[in-house]
């Protein structure tokens, strides 16, 4: 006899009756201890940041990542799952100056790096309890007792060891460089980070008069989108190979210099163009060396304020003269670089002016671009302004605007394995296939030397000593720095700022080594897992080969210039292959009226109001069935509900009815046999 159904089900506490039998039973557990001597296939967790409670985004990444797990466990094969946590970086760094009310680098460093890191670090397990709950609960099976976590001296050391082989292929070198940077965290930020955080802005284009040197009434038309970069402005910059024209106004006997292609934008009605007569023309490289007074001056270096020549200079847009401020810009610093001109760095790293900036000082720049436009109309020297709509890069963490700003940074030479990168990409599955010489393929193609050091706290210390001579030594494991330092380090903490305290003395020159202060991107963590989970080279050795590469991984696809990328780029330095075999990647979790969810337009759905009240078995089925994992996802709870009506419901009806009648017949399963080759697909399952 079957047991009898009841027509009505509360499906959350079946789902809880099922969760707490799993557990009791300890039936995970039992499902790979079944196949431990099967063939293995193997799955890595990209580790989550653990710096807040989980969204209903994590639920989606979660359930993809268990029910391949799963399937390939009904398959025979044996399927380890070991759970992971970033848990360094910006993500938990912001989290902690929320709740401590503070907004810079200066207050945390008042605070004490100790205390601030201390804290960031109780964050981090704090959440992972919320982040257990959930994925429990949704059914997730993966083994949460024996994590990897990314702040624990064991990761730390192997991602020390990973630094070292790659300082010792020449490919990690330190350089003076235009970097993205944030002002409000106050470090530079990576390619791939840059990439996740575009938006669409309304910012000024104006064209500006810089008067030349030799001709009186003459001027150079110059373009810019950044007015406030004019305060550092040492150069301008023409096409060598395109048409300038020199017109006169007839009235006023105003000359201006621009671009012949755009003399139409510039002059763009006929009854203005009456007003003007062409003087003549000159070819580009005519103009070069050519002096001008500059609007604001901050330098008296004999090379500034001079056009040069610029292949970068486009004759489609603005007026073919680009206003050169090597501070803020990676063209304008190359070109700087080739002309020796100075760099006239009037910023702050909090992205206020200078105090020496007359009528700006300590006014961050956002602020002042309107009192600049103001003050270049009031000296004459306006020619026209508009306003313009482009996407622009804000910080993937805070939300604030970038900036691009010259700096000091460390740098890994991506560029010079560019070949591999795309070489080992080509053994690589992705779903959807067209990613993989698409999205991820493009990005490959335009690869850049990675940015990897961050001038914040809570991270992996960049493991580089150097010396007042300049001499300097990447430290590969904690052996080494004891065997140079002379002191018993088992019990260190590998963070900030107790390993900023151990120094030696340089076997070049004898002078006192210490750390050079910044730490690394929180991605070389992340992408680093396959081996640091393991501790590996120091131990578990066999049982890394075991498990490297992986069989299958899944993330959203924003992970295509995050996690994905930074696996690929550390193992193809490290074996010259990839550390993945097949990849899924999701699309991303929109409102139901296709509005991308934020916290800031209050539209972000909770997991555990849908849990609560719905079921995970619903959500689950959602997300699966909906649209293909790799499209977005318009998600409602009313949606849910309709999963709930015709499928749920349905299967719980129809195995009612079948209970009903199988008892009145006395129908018993087991007295009749069907191969399975000839049962339907269903039940097969």
């Amino acid at each position: 006899m079957f047991n009898k159904v009841e027509s009505t089900v509360n499906l959350v506490k079946l789902e809880e009756k099922i969760l707490s039998y799993w557990k009791e039973n300890n039936i995970f557990e039992k499902s790979l201890e079944k196949n431990k001597n099967s063939k293995k296939f193997v799955f890595y967790e990209g580790p989550p940041t653990a710096n807040g409670e989980p969204g209903v985004h994590h639920v989606l990444s979660r359930v993809f990542k268990d029910i391949f797990p799963r399937y390939k466990t009904m398959k025979g094969f044996y399927v380890p799952r070991k759970a992971g946590w970033d848990t360094h970086g910006l993500p938990v760094e912001i989290e902690v100056e929320k709740q401590l009310g503070i907004n810079s680098k200066k207050e945390i460093e008042s605070i004490g790096i100790e205390k601030f890191n201390k804290l960031c670090k109780e964050s981090v397990m704090k959440y992972e309890k919320h982040w257990k709950l959930m994925t429990d609960r949704i059914g997730f099976w993966i083994d949460m007792d024996n994590a990897y976590f990314t702040f624990k001296n064991e990761y730390i050391e192997t991602v020390w060891w990973i630094l070292k082989q790659i300082w010792q292929k020449k490919l990690l070198y330190e350089d003076y460089k235009i970097v993205p940077y944030c002002p409000r965290c106050g470090t530079a930020l990576s390619s791939h980070e840059v990439a996740q955080g575009y938006k669409d802005v309304e910012d000024y284009s104006i064209v500006v008069k810089f008067p030349l040197v030799n001709q009186v009434n003459t001027f150079f038309l110059v373009w810019t989108t950044t007015p406030w970069t004019l305060v550092s402005n040492v150069a301008c910059a023409v096409n060598k190979d395109a048409y300038y024209l020199l017109i006169e106004n007839i009235e006023n006997k105003q000359r201006f210099i621009f671009v012949k292609d755009l003399f139409d934008n510039l002059f763009n009605s006929e009854e203005t163009k009456k007003n003007y007569k062409i003087v003549k023309t000159i070819i580009g490289r005519e103009l070069v060396g050519e002096k001008y007074i500059p609007i604001y001056k901050y330098t008296n270096d004999e090379n500034a304020f001079k056009i040069i020549e610029g292949d970068f200079v486009s004759t489609t847009e603005g007026t073919g003269i680009v206003h050169i401020a090597p501070a803020f810009g990676e063209d304008d610093m190359k070109v700087g670089k080739i002309y020796n001109l100075p760099v006239v760095q009037m910023v702050d790293e909090e992205g206020k002016f200078k105090v020496e900036v007359e009528g700006y000082a300590n006014l961050a720049i956002e602020e002042a671009n309107e009192k600049i436009i103001s003050d270049i109309k009031s000296k004459g020297l306006l020619f026209n302004i508009s306003k313009f709509i482009h996407s622009y890069p804000f910080c993937w963490r805070c939300e604030k605007r970038l900036i691009y700003y010259a700096k000091k940074s460390w740098y890994i030479r991506t560029s010079s394995i560019k070949k591999q990168l795309i070489e080992a990409n080509k053994e690589i599955n992705w779903y959807p296939a067209h990613i993989k010489y698409g999205r991820f393929g493009n990005w490959l193609e335009n690869n850049i030397d990675w940015a990897l050091t961050r001038e914040r706290y809570w991270g992996t210390p960049l493991p580089i000593w150097e010396d007042e001579n300049g001499h300097k030594l990447c430290i590969g494991s904690i052996k080494e720095l004891e065997e140079l330092s002379g002191q018993d380090l088992k019990n260190l903490d590998l963070h900030k700022p107790f390993v900023d305290k151990i120094s030696f003395k340089c076997k070049e020159c004898g002078k006192i080594m210490k750390r050079t202060p910044e730490v690394i991107d929180v991605w070389f963590d992340s992408g680093a897992m396959p081996f640091a989970q393991y501790h590996w080279p120091f131990e578990n050795k066999d049982l890394f080969f075991e498990n490297f590469p992986a069989d299958f991984i899944c993330e959203a696809i924003d992970q295509t210039r995050g996690w994905f990328y930074t696996m690929l780029t550390i193992s193809t330095i490290l074996f010259n292959k990839s550390s993945y075999k097949n990849v899924l990647c999701l699309g991303l979790i929109n409102d139901e009226y296709g509005q991308k969810m934020s916290k800031s337009r209050g539209n972000v759905v909770k997991p555990w109001d849908i849990l609560n009240t719905q079921g995970a078995d619903a959500l689950r089925w959602y997300f699966f069935t909906v649209v293909s994992p790799w499209n977005a996802k318009n998600f409602s709870s009313k949606a849910i509900n309709e999963v709930i009506r015709k499928f749920l419901l349905t299967l719980w009806n129809t195995y009612s009815f079948f209970v009903i009648y199988a008892n009145i017949d006395n129908f018993n399963p087991y007295d009749y046999e069907l191969d399975v080759n000839f049962r339907p697909e269903i039940d097969r399952w």
